[in-house]
């Protein structure tokens, strides 16, 4: 592919977004900030991305200096996360062609020269679907969203233990669940995740609670009208980006569900950017069948 071309289809990928499915109303928690990492100790070796990874120096010759970017991400399971993950650390690439089209100046050199790159950024996104007899994990993420601070780290941290605690005393309720995780460079992790909270918001007809970055709001309470406890769910994701490497094995049984819940409650609050937590229904009556629920969740395993 020339490189006139990449631009191009980088541009078309990232404008690309599925259209809303069958959808209900729903509540959502969160907030964050995407500070800037410390910088990287100089001296000796180019600099490369932080985390415990090997091999992400900076590129050898020429003096281009901009990070390699291909072996530092991975995720499983496909679908959009992937995508958006993919088409990140390519935006990343096309950009640092484009300067090396352009001419653009080489790094200073010397020795003990190391330019200041932040780490690498783990996101994580865990989806849950329980069944609709799980109302007490409504309730649990309601009054959550009414009592967290989400305007601060350790206010967050809170909202992700609380979370995944909640869910993990649901266990005789999960019926299906998927689990990915990937790494992008930390100066395309907030549009990447902020790219990822888009996809899930766009799979609600409305937000009737909330309380994202210190901003609340709370709608009509959920009842239980007359769903069907064995045919009607709750849908749940969380979405975690975080500078501490999580190996996350996946989400295709019980018991890796139970794994990858307790890997992310455990996220400590200096490593914590963001985090967001969307769930559907929350509205009087709402129901969420089982098409509704794979149509709008398609990358769900049955447990």
């Amino acid at each position: 592919m020339s490189l006139l071309a990449l631009p191009a289809l980088v541009i078309t990928l990232l404008l690309w977004a599925p259209e809303p499915s069958m959808a209900a109303r729903g509540g959502r928690i969160g907030g964050g900030s995407f500070r800037a990492a410390p910088s990287l100790p100089r001296g000796g070796g180019g600099g490369g991305f932080g985390g415990g990874m090997r091999g992400g120096g900076g590129m050898r010759g020429g003096g281009i200096g901009f990070p390699f970017l291909i072996p530092i991400f991975g995720f499983g399971g496909g679908g959009l996360f992937g995508f958006l993950i993919l088409m990140a650390v390519v935006g990343l690439i096309a950009n640092a062609l484009r300067g090396v089209g352009g001419g653009s100046p080489s790094l200073p050199g010397g020795s003990g020269y190391a330019p200041r790159v932040d780490g690498p950024v783990t996101i994580s996104q865990l989806q849950v679907g329980l069944l609709a007899s799980a109302r007490d994990l409504q309730n649990d993420l309601r009054a959550l969203a009414g009592r967290a601070d989400t305007g601060s780290t350790s206010g967050l941290q809170t909202v992700l233990q609380e979370t995944t605690l909640s869910l993990l005393r649901h266990p005789d309720l999960w019926v299906y669940a998927n689990a990915e995780v990937g790494q992008v460079p930390f100066a395309s992790a907030e549009s990447t995740f902020n790219r990822l909270s888009m996809a899930e918001r766009s799979k609600l007809d409305a937000e009737l609670t909330t309380n994202v970055a210190g901003r609340r709001s709370a709608g009509a309470a959920s009842a239980a009208g007359d769903s069907d406890a064995g045919n009607d769910f709750i849908a749940v994701t969380l979405l975690v980006a975080s500078r501490q490497r999580l190996t996350i094995k996946g989400a295709s049984t019980a018991e890796e569900l139970r794994q990858s819940l307790q890997v992310l409650g455990g996220v400590a609050s200096s490593d914590l950017l963001a985090i967001e937590v969307i769930w559907q229904p929350d509205g009087t009556g709402d129901v969420f069948s089982t098409e509704e629920l794979l149509t709008a969740y398609p990358q769900l395993q049955h447990l």
